[in-house]
């Protein structure tokens, strides 16, 4: 029995584990891993299959689980006692909501930043009218990759070069654009497609936090609202940002993470 005064060390030191979006790379959370690290968190950065620094060929991952195998690595790794704060951008949202369907007793917390968060995955038109961007309103935005032939659905996704800025970025500073556009890799969006997860009582035992972006023309804030109304997280902030705050406004986006984990119990 511990001695009266002493304090769990786990909740000293939150663990954030932040996931990136279709086509990123853990190379997008630089600025807010900077942060987190001089302010004396833990943090580690994820590259799924085919992203970032990971060499598979997106046109070869096709099901979502083999999209997910390093974060399946990373968790099943961790030891049993510890739990993280696990953070997902984008796309990256269906691979937080994969993780607490496995790895409940491991999660303290799951924070979606302008990310799909969709209790099941596809299933319906409607999850599908949720949680999947639709840019058809700026033409023929991406470049299609056909690993299974030319006559089957594409197998991978990278938003144009002369798009990206203008969808994804438009009000964070133009160096990091620029970086984007120099980083992002077709994503696997077969696999991404694919993701459907069977109801399991212990996702709801995971508290959720949701970061909204105001103005947002990936995942539009309507996408956002329709997701937060079909199932409520515990906590919404918001953010007056593009697709990315990542870049766009970083200490912000930082200042609500670490919120996020003092509403998990961490001293912060």
């Amino acid at each position: 029995m511990p001695e009266l005064g002493v304090v769990d060390e786990l909740s000293l030191k939150p663990h954030f584990v932040l996931v990136h979006g279709i086509s990123g790379g853990s190379w997008c959370w630089y600025k807010i891993r900077c942060l987190m690290e001089n302010s004396g968190y833990k943090v580690s950065c994820i590259d799924l299959k085919s992203a970032g620094i990971d060499r598979s060929d997106a046109d070869s991952v096709l099901t979502f689980d083999d999209y997910n195998e390093p974060l399946a690595k990373f968790m099943s790794a961790l030891p049993e006692n510890e739990q993280v704060i696990l953070v997902g951008h984008s796309a990256g949202g269906l691979s937080v909501t994969w993780a607490t369907h496995k790895f409940a007793n491991k999660i303290r917390l799951a924070v979606y930043i302008a990310a799909t968060m969709l209790k099941l995955g596809f299933w319906t038109d409607q999850d599908v009218k949720d949680g999947i961007p639709d840019l058809s309103e700026y033409g023929d935005v991406y470049d299609l990759g056909f690993g299974l032939g030319n006559d089957q659905p594409p197998t991978s996704a990278v938003i144009k070069k002369e798009f990206q800025r203008k969808i994804g970025y438009h009000m964070s500073p133009e160096e990091d654009s620029t970086l984007a556009s120099m980083l992002l890799r077709p994503g696997p969006i077969r696999a991404i497609q694919s993701a459907r997860f069977n109801d399991d009582p212990d996702v709801d035992k995971v508290p959720r936090v949701f970061i909204m972006t105001l103005q947002d023309r990936v995942v539009k804030p309507e996408q956002q609202d329709a997701m937060l109304k079909r199932w409520p997280p515990s906590d919404v902030y918001t953010l007056d940002s593009d697709h990315n705050p990542l870049f766009s406004t970083p200490f912000l986006l930082f200042g609500l993470l670490v919120k996020s984990a003092a509403s998990a119990g961490y001293c912060i």
